[in-house]
Order: structure tokens, then C-alpha cells, then sequence
């Protein structure tokens, strides 16, 4: 099982949800709903946490929390299936890289240490924080371009 504490579902899963969720709008091209975004992102929150809770296999729960996050995207935002699968996919491929290069970072300067971090819920979230940034980051560089992008093309429209 892999449990979340309180606050690792505070401090780690909330933000990132809310970060799963914007990304789902950008990479769909679909208008920001901050109601229904909110409302999201605390469900998928919900629905990450419950799963977590449940006795299964390692990877099993990504899978569920990945469906369920789909459904989420489709009933409450109106994303079409297409783009809530893609960016759902997208964002936890792009997480668990991040993920994964934080983890071997965090391996190389601790060591035989980091079983003692990861089983340490304040521990774990605080050395986590670094792959949360970059998730952050990531998803707010493609959005910002993304967006650049647009704004060119309609100054280009304008002037011809």
C-alpha cells in the first residue's frame, strides 16, 4: 500500500493535482473554468488519495489515478476524450520523469540514507519538493510558450 499521510496529502498531492489539472486545460487548448477547475483538482486530490489507500500493487494506483483523473476531465470540464486521455498520459509521463531524475539526484548525495528519507512522510515531502517545482515549471513554460505563440500569430494577422 502506499498510504499518504495528512500532510502529504496537504502538501504534496493538492498542489499537484491542481497542477495535473491546468495542464490538462493547456495541452487540450480549452479556456480556463476556475470553478470547475477547482472543484477538479480537489476531486482528483480525493479520488489520488482513496486510490493510495487501497491494497494493491505498486503502478496499479497510477493507472486508476490516471482513469480517474480521464473521467474528471471529461464529466466536469467538458475535455474531449482524446485530449483528456493524451493529457493525462503527457502530464504522468512528465511527472514520473522528473520524479525519476529527483530520486537519482536525491540517490547520489545521500545514498544508504534515502530509504530512511523516503520512509520519513516530512522527509519525503520536503526532498520531493524539487521534482514538484520542476513539474510546475514545466507545465508553466509550455503554457507561457504556448500562449507567446498565439499572441504572435494574431499580431501577424493584424498586420498583414
Amino acid at each position: 500500500m502506499l498510504q499518504l499521510t495528512v500532510l502529504e496529502f496537504t502538501i504534496r498531492t493538492i498542489p499537484e493535482a491542481l497542477v495535473y489539472i491546468f495542464a490538462a486545460y493547456v495541452f487540450s487548448n480549452k479556456k480556463l473554468d476556475v470553478n470547475k477547475y477547482l472543484i477538479s483538482s480537489f476531486l482528483l486530490a480525493i479520488g489520488t488519495f482513496l486510490v493510495r489507500m487501497l491494497p494493491i500493487n505498486y503502478g496499479v494506483h497510477t493507472i486508476l489515478a490516471i482513469i480517474i483523473q480521464i473521467v474528471i476531465l471529461i464529466f466536469i470540464n467538458k475535455i474531449e476524450i482524446i485530449s483528456a486521455i493524451k493529457s493525462s498520459i503527457t502530464t504522468t509521463i512528465c511527472l514520473f520523469v522528473i520524479e525519476l531524475l529527483n530520486l537519482l539526484a536525491l540517490n547520489f548525495i545521500f545514498k544508504e540514507q534515502l530509504q530512511a528519507i523516503m520512509s520519513n512522510p516530512p522527509l519525503k515531502i520536503i526532498y520531493g519538493l524539487p521534482s514538484l517545482i520542476g513539474f510546475i515549471f514545466i507545465v508553466l513554460s509550455y503554457y507561457y510558450f504556448k500562449k507567446k505563440g498565439k499572441n504572435k500569430n494574431a499580431k501577424n494577422r493584424i498586420y498583414k
